[in-house]
């Protein structure tokens, strides 16, 4: 690395005096390089013009940079080895066209729901299962949201894999109206059958069943009945939670959380910032 310096100094004797004072310096001071340390070198020369002199000179010093810190790459705790997944959401996904369309609601459920089989390109990476085959997944879904989570539970119990098979904790709450919006139901109670030390399943049905209190069963008030043991599985490091549905459920969520945290000194809204980091609190609403 190389600075040049330029300095004027100015010198009260005649001409012919400061060449003659320089001329006896110069070969003592300054010679074609002179080294100032080890990591520096001079190089240089003088010029005189009336009584200033102007000294030019080029410092080389070694760079002294600290090397930049190492950025350490994250290591995702999700299954996303080989998933193609559309990070920017563009307005014109790629989609197929649907291949089957076919009603999956009882007659006197609000509204109807449809089950629709369509290609369309993945959006995110939020609703992907963590490669640890023995985490405890704890799912909360409202009518529609269940769709990812019979995804998840399907490749937990009734698909075959030959590297994975899941030996923990999946726990389902799926939040509806009425009975006859249940969906997938047959389905979910089949996989408690078949592994009922793995798989826990609570449906809240809001129109037809309350609390202690006689409050409407919603999923929140569903979780509250199981407020403290789900608290413990949420300070565990291998605790993964998913939420799809409607968005106001959150918020429900957070209030019977607040003072379960808060008990063991904890805030929960910044908990629930370090479980997001950690990509074990997932959330996609609309």
């Amino acid at each position: 690395m190389a600075t040049s310096l330029t300095a004027a100094v100015s010198v009260p004797s005649s001409k012919s005096s400061t060449r003659a004072a320089l001329s006896s310096r110069t070969s003592t001071i300054f010679s074609d390089r002179v080294s100032f340390s080890k990591n520096s070198a001079y190089t240089g020369g003088i010029s005189i013009s009336n009584n200033a002199v102007t000294i030019k000179a080029q410092v080389a010093a070694e760079a002294t940079t600290e090397a930049a810190p190492v950025k350490v790459a994250k290591v995702s705790k999700k299954d996303d080895e080989g998933i193609v997944v559309n990070k920017f959401k563009p307005k014109n996904p790629y989609i197929g066209r649907c291949l089957l369309n076919t009603k999956i609601t009882g007659d006197d459920a609000p509204g109807e729901t449809w089950h629709m089989v369509k290609i369309t390109g993945p959006i995110g990476k939020e609703m992907l299962m963590p490669k640890d085959p023995n985490a405890t997944i704890i799912m909360l879904g409202t009518g529609t949201g269940i769709a990812p989570f019979r995804s998840f539970l399907w490749k937990m119990f009734f698909e075959k894999h030959e590297d994975y098979k899941f030996n923990g904790l999946a726990w389902l709450f799926l939040g509806v109206p009425t009975s006859s919006s249940l969906l997938y139901k047959e389905e979910f109670e089949l996989m408690k059958e078949k592994a009922p030390e793995n798989f826990r399943l609570d449906f809240a049905v809001s129109r037809e069943q309350t609390n202690d209190k006689g409050e409407k069963m919603y999923i929140q008030t569903r979780m509250a009945q199981y407020a403290e043991e789900l608290w413990e599985l949420l300070k565990k490091d291998n605790t993964f939670v998913y939420m799809c549905g409607l968005k106001g459920m959150e918020k429900g969520i957070d209030d019977i959380m607040v003072s379960l945290a808060a008990k063991d000194g904890i805030d929960w809204l910044e908990y629930k910032r370090q479980l997001k980091k950690a990509e074990q609190w997932n959330v996609e609403v609309y």
